[in-house]
């Protein structure tokens, strides 16, 4: 308000409390270029050469950071978003990236975790009991014009229902087709109480186990 009161004309105003709105807005994410300026630099006396070595990078003499890789991958397999919609996206932002690019960077972001899941996927093996369960997933068929059904198997291990200490974690092997001989292969270095459903695939590591047939 004004400095004086308009009721009575000219008193000052002294603060009694306030009020507060709060508003939602949205602040759309940007792109910055960082830029490593490495002087090269020559000794007076013998001239040789001095240069303080690149940053390791994600992709060797790539443009893409770090953060800006993990947000394409969270995009496509958190939120769905296949990679012709993400260049739509980085172009209404000013950002000139081709599909062919990020499905480039995509697969050596694959290559760098890869590591990482066979960890975790070594974590869920050695756990004492697992829970396994398959799923269908739509994937292209090229040169066919149409999708076609592969296999997403799931294997997790979570010991805090029974007092486990153990971090849980959920491994993920994706194959072309349902065949049994997927998940036997998958589970080979399992030894432990597995529970799964009555599909076949898994009844014959029972059979093997000689546990019968109890699911």
């Amino acid at each position: 308000p004004a400095d004086v009161c308009k009721a009575c004309g000219g008193h000052e105003l002294r603060k009694v409390g306030e009020s507060v709105t709060e508003v939602l807005e949205y602040i759309p994410g940007r792109f910055e270029v960082v830029r490593h300026v490495r002087p090269a630099c020559s000794c007076a006396k013998c001239e040789t050469m001095a240069q303080a070595p690149m940053p390791d990078l994600p992709i060797p003499r790539g443009m893409a950071g770090p953060s800006f890789l993990a947000h394409i991958a969270t995009a496509k397999f958190c939120d769905h978003l296949p990679l012709y919609r993400q260049a739509e996206i980085y172009a209404r932002a000013g950002l000139d990236v081709d599909r062919s690019l990020l499905a480039g960077w995509l697969g050596h972001i694959a290559w760098l975790l890869k590591p990482l899941a066979e960890l975790i996927g070594g974590h869920v093996m050695t756990g004492r009991v697992i829970h396994a369960d398959d799923t269908p997933v739509d994937v292209l068929a090229p040169g066919k014009g149409r999708t076609k059904t592969g296999r997403l198997w799931v294997y997790l291990r979570d010991e805090r229902p029974h007092a486990g200490t153990a971090p849980p974690a959920v491994l993920y092997r994706y194959t072309p087709d349902r065949k049994g001989e997927h998940c036997r292969a998958q589970l080979a270095p399992f030894t432990g109480w597995l529970h799964a459903d009555s599909y076949a695939g898994f009844g014959r590591l029972y059979e093997i186990a000689g546990a019968g047939h109890a699911m």
